[in-house]
């Protein structure tokens, strides 16, 4: 027999106790199938799970747990399986707006696998452009600018070992 949950939208989650599972209602509009198919697959280990297509542009996904429960546990699954398909949602959403940037980096790095140039591209290369400018010292090595000082020449005075030293 199946029946609604209290605190759950009348009509998206029905709930068969004798059948020891929940099936709920997704709005296709509101959540991509992958997101859908991310949180699914977060219940896969303790729970048997079906995706199927409802009426009206929407999913239904059918939670079934392995082990048996109660419906205070089958409530929480349920809310748990609400927070993971937001969560999977918004995962999705940003990997779609970044997508551009994740491509762009990954070009970036693999072209940079490629090693050190072939002959072919230093012959190509201009080496007669003059070296940048560098008012800051940022471009110094740490040698150059923190490195041991030269030691530095003695004084006159102890230049002279045949003077006499003054009274």
């Amino acid at each position: 027999m199946s029946s609604s949950l209290d605190g759950f939208p009348e009509g998206q989650v029905q709930f068969d106790l004798e059948r020891g599972g929940a099936s709920v209602r997704v709005d296709a509009g509101l959540y991509p199938l992958e997101a859908i198919y991310g949180a699914a697959y977060v219940f896969i280990d303790r729970c048997f799970v079906l995706l199927d297509r409802a009426d009206g542009g929407a999913y239904r996904v059918w939670l079934s747990p392995k082990k048996a429960t109660d419906e205070q546990s089958v409530r929480a699954m349920l809310g748990e399986l609400g927070n993971e398909l937001l969560s999977c949602a918004w995962r999705a959403q940003i990997a779609k707006e970044s997508r551009s940037i994740i491509e762009a980096v990954t070009a970036r790095a693999l072209g940079g696998a490629r090693g050190a140039p072939g002959l072919d591209d230093l012959e190509a290369f201009d080496f007669s452009d003059e070296a940048f400018d560098d008012p800051l010292g940022i471009a110094m090595s740490w040698e150059e600018k923190y490195g041991k000082k030269k030691a530095e020449e003695p004084k006159a005075e102890a230049a002279e070992p045949d003077a006499e030293p003054k009274p």
